[in-house]
C-alpha cells in the first residue's frame, strides 16, 4: 500500500506542475515574443512519474505596428487557447484521478486498523 501512495504522490505533483505550467502559458498568451513551455511525463522507477518542462520552439504569429521608425514586425506568443484549455481540463483530471488512489487507499489502510484494533 505504501507503493500505492508513493505512486499516487509522485502523480499530483507530476499533474500539478502540468497545471501550472497551463495556466503560466495562459498568462503570457498576450506577451510578444513569448514561447510557451510543455511538461513532458515519464516513468521513474522503482514507482513514480517525473515531469520534465520544456519550451516550444515555433514562432508564434508576426504582427506589422507601427514604431518610431515606421512599421515594425512583431512576433506575438505562440500560446494557443484551442489547446490550452482541453489540456488543462485533460490534466485537472489526471490530478483527480490521483487524489482519488490516495483517498482509496486511506480508507484500506482505515479499514485494516479497525479490523486489527
Amino acid at each position: 500500500m505504501i507503493a500505492g501512495i508513493q505512486s499516487a504522490l509522485s502523480g499530483l505533483e507530476a499533474f500539478t506542475k502540468k497545471i501550472e505550467n497551463n495556466a503560466n502559458n495562459v498568462a503570457n498568451m498576450n506577451t510578444e515574443g513569448f514561447k510557451k513551455s510543455r511538461v513532458l511525463l515519464a516513468a521513474q522507477p522503482p514507482q513514480g512519474v517525473r515531469a520534465t518542462v520544456e519550451q516550444v520552439d515555433l514562432s508564434g504569429p508576426v504582427v506589422a505596428e507601427p514604431g518610431d521608425n515606421g512599421i515594425v514586425m512583431i512576433e506575438q506568443s505562440n500560446v494557443d487557447l484551442g489547446e490550452e484549455f482541453p489540456e488543462m481540463m485533460l490534466n485537472t483530471h489526471g490530478y483527480a484521478a490521483n487524489l482519488k488512489t490516495l483517498q482509496a487507499t486511506d480508507q484500506m489502510l482505515q479499514n485494516m486498523l479497525d479490523i486489527k484494533a
